[in-house]
């Protein structure tokens, strides 16, 4: 692991630069979103080491898209529906927003590259299963396990744990709500990480014994 520091807000980054290309790349600073580059081939110098913002950024231009697979960071896959606020609703929770149009293309990279988080914006909400959505709800638990699904809707209630079941998902989002977003998903993956620690904890017990 290499340490490096955002320049713009000062917050300390730690990166595996054994998944860095040998090329540079960018990534937005989870805090302040600040475009952060680094080029794994001089990470022996001080210019790498000190992670300066890109100048493209410096000069106040428009960063590159957030669906450029050059960009270094943990991904947050938006599938299905698209907008501006389901893209700034993964960056305040410090991810890279990659958009797919259907479920069968996030569930190749998914295979390829398991996101942190899945957020699913169906085009139309039917009753569960969501068919539109199986080629991702439908992979194994094991697999879907790796990430946190996140079901976004107009017509569901935030945090409904039962249609959240049903759907297949770890956490229901209204629509209405994603300016709560930050707040609401800190709580939610409180809850699940506490959930899945005590069933490993005792999954490792059942093992022992």
């Amino acid at each position: 692991m290499i340490k490096i520091t955002c320049t713009s807000c000062q917050k300390p980054l730690s990166l595996d630069e054994t998944k860095l290309p040998m090329k540079e790349v960018s990534f937005p600073c989870p805090v302040c979103k600040t475009k952060i580059t680094v080029d794994r081939r001089k990470l022996g110098s001080e210019a790498a080491a000190a992670a300066q913002p890109s100048e493209a950024v410096a000069a106040g231009a428009e960063p590159d898209s957030e669906e450029n697979d050059d960009e270094f960071g943990t991904k947050a896959f938006i599938v299905g529906g698209d907008n501006p606020t389901l893209r700034q609703a993964a960056k305040l929770i410090g991810y890279l927003p990659m958009y797919f149009a259907s479920a069968e293309q996030a569930r190749d990279r998914y295979l390829q590259e398991v996101p942190a988080v899945v957020i699913i914006n169906p085009q139309q909400m039917t009753a569960p299963p969501l068919e539109s959505m199986q080629p991702l709800t439908g992979l194994s638990t094991a697999e879907r396990r790796k990430s946190f699904f996140i079901l976004v809707s107009d017509n569901l209630r935030t945090l409904d744990g039962n249609a959240a079941f049903l759907y297949g998902v770890n956490l229901i989002v209204a629509s209405k709500d994603l300016s709560n977003f930050p707040r609401i998903f800190k709580e939610a993956y409180q809850f699940h990480d506490r959930l899945y620690s005590s069933m490993n904890a005792a999954l490792r017990g059942l093992e022992i014994a």
